[in-house]
């Protein structure tokens, strides 16, 4: 009972954070990139401070994270993971849903770091715009991440990794960074409780272009879902406690 009363507090004090921090940097952000990308790598910092002392929850990222220009392709499990990888990178975009970019705060941000939105209602036109989208952006280098399954998939669910993500690898001719999390098991897609422990996202070794589609895109799945399966594990899922 006390964890979840230290959850909801901490929940609480994160959304009130984000308005306050978007409207303090928005002028910045407004006139210049760098302001928009401070913003919200200090806001994810905030969480991760926040969330260490408040309900014990660390925040750890493993790996290599790029430097240059490169797709990643992550494990989507919770918004932790979205903070985590962003934060972890110089200079990253989403592709991300376009409703996103109607939200008050967090829509503003998309636009200005240039985040590539897709209808996922309309599947071969998503995949098309998307492609299109990002060609059109190519100028601005940066770290493109895309979610493969589509969606947050809680621990121990399976869902398909989606074509998408095998198009871009072959349009962009850049290397694919997959990316492997455990966070679910700790901070969930439902519910308000955020248990204690170790959420790691983890940059795993580089899939270099040229590779055909069907291989890239079986490999991809084969290293993300097995590397997360082992933090999974590491964070105690599957040990009884996980519920």
């Amino acid at each position: 009972m006390f964890q979840y009363l230290r959850s909801v507090l901490f929940i609480a004090q994160m959304y009130i954070a984000m308005p306050i921090i978007g409207l303090l940097f928005a002028p910045w952000a407004l006139v210049d990139k760098r302001g928009a990308f401070a913003a919200c790598k200090g806001y994810s910092r905030y969480v991760f401070w926040t969330a260490k002392w408040m309900v014990g929850l660390r925040c750890e990222v493993r790996g290599t994270p790029p430097e240059g220009e490169a797709l990643i392709a992550a494990k989507h499990q919770s918004f932790l993971d979205i903070m985590m990888i962003f934060t972890a990178l110089p200079s990253a975009k989403f592709i991300m849903k376009k409703e996103i970019l109607y939200t008050p705060i967090i829509g503003l941000y998309a636009r200005r770091l240039d985040c590539v939105s897709v209808d996922r209602g309309k599947r071969g036109a998503a995949i098309e715009k998307m492609v299109a989208d990002v060609q059109a952006g190519r100028s601005t280098p940066g770290q493109l991440i895309i979610y493969s399954q589509g969606t947050r998939v809680p621990p121990g669910e399976k869902r398909p990794y989606k074509v998408g993500t095998g198009i871009l690898y072959e349009q962009l001719g850049q290397p694919c960074v997959p990316v492997a999390t455990n966070v679910g098991v700790l901070w969930p897609k439902h519910g308000l409780l955020r248990k204690p422990g170790v959420a790691v996202v983890e940059f795993l070794p580089v899939i270099e272009p040229g590779l055909p589609r069907d291989a890239f895109m079986k490999q991809l799945e084969n290293v993300v879902e097995t590397r997360s399966d082992a933090l999974m594990a590491e964070a105690g899922f599957g040990d009884g406690n996980d519920t």
